[in-house]
């Protein structure tokens, strides 16, 4: 596909999310059948090794076999080469960018935080890795080096190829610097509808890990919004509380969403969801959020 560009880099993409076994092996055969049920959305893409999909858990052969998958779809791609090894992300980065993707999604190396010389620095040796394919950077809450909305505005304009930050955004004074640096800004999927009016632009979205196409036809809707937040303070927050990480969450409410075969595991040692969890909250979300859940899901 060709290079997407801070302009073109829009809308609701949605992640690949690791089917698992009992022994904790991938299931290729499920993550395929996801693939393709993604790949006949109406999402504008989807993207590979962000937290959701365990990126941190996976070895090099698996890493790659995914890529090829995800680059057959058929569909808009982008590729997650998060890693928390500095070295180990850049071969990433170039194994990536040889299969052409829009763009390669990045995080700062964070066992230790970084100061700015060396975020500039990894993240210009990174472009020049990735050579024609830009990058994105992942900045979530709990990154060691957090890049605040005036560091992004000097990083954009010293790698030229960055084009978007995956975030958790801010209020409307983060948003107004944020946008100066004319970046991309993704927000977080129950987020999108208020944020895109403060200067969004699109969603890497947990609600797309629910109902990939409700995420879509309902992504600047404030009520579906408000709604989606009241189902994630029944069922979402308390399993948060409990200590569950974000891969977790995202897998329940693709157990809830029950729009293909993902299941609630997730990779030792993480704790996943429970099944009777899943099965309590599943009605409640049909009921709550009816439009999330057509026909074709």
């Amino acid at each position: 596909m060709r290079p997407l560009t801070a302009d073109s880099l829009r809308g609701v993409w949605a992640t690949l999310l690791l089917p698992l076994n009992a022994d904790d092996s991938i299931d290729f055969a499920r993550l395929e059948s996801q693939v393709e049920v993604l790949g006949r959305s109406q999402l504008d893409g989807l993207y590979a090794h962000g937290t959701a999909g365990e990126f941190q858990t996976l070895t090099e052969d698996e890493f790659d076999r995914i890529n090829e998958l995800l680059a057959a779809a058929g569909r808009p791609f982008q590729i997650g080469a998060s890693h928390p090894s500095a070295q180990v992300q850049l071969s990433r980065v170039r194994r990536a960018a040889a299969l052409q993707p829009g763009a390669i999604q990045v995080i700062v190396p964070d066992w230790l935080p970084l100061n700015a010389h060396e975020v500039l620095d990894f993240l210009r040796r990174t472009a020049d890795t990735a050579g024609d394919v830009p990058l994105v950077l992942y900045n979530p809450p709990h990154s060691k080096t957090t890049i605040g909305p005036r560091q992004l505005g000097e990083l954009a304009a010293a790698v030229p190829t960055l084009i978007g930050l995956k975030t958790a955004g801010g209020d409307k004074a983060w948003f107004d610097e944020a946008t100066r640096s004319r970046l991309a800004i993704f927000v977080p999927g129950h987020f999108l509808a208020s944020m895109s009016l403060l200067g969004a632009h699109g969603s890497y979205s947990n609600v797309a890990a629910l109902s990939p196409n409700g995420a879509v036809a309902y992504a600047a809707d404030l009520d579906v919004e408000r709604r989606v937040a009241e189902f994630f303070a029944a069922h979402v927050v308390p399993l948060q509380k409990a200590g569950l990480s974000n891969p977790a969450l995202d897998k329940f409410l693709a157990a809830v969403g029950d729009w293909a075969d993902v299941g609630p595991r997730v990779r030792w040692p993480m704790q996943s969801a429970t099944a009777e969890q899943v099965e309590a909250a599943r009605p409640v979300a049909r009921s709550l959020l009816p439009e999330l859940f057509g026909d074709s899901w």
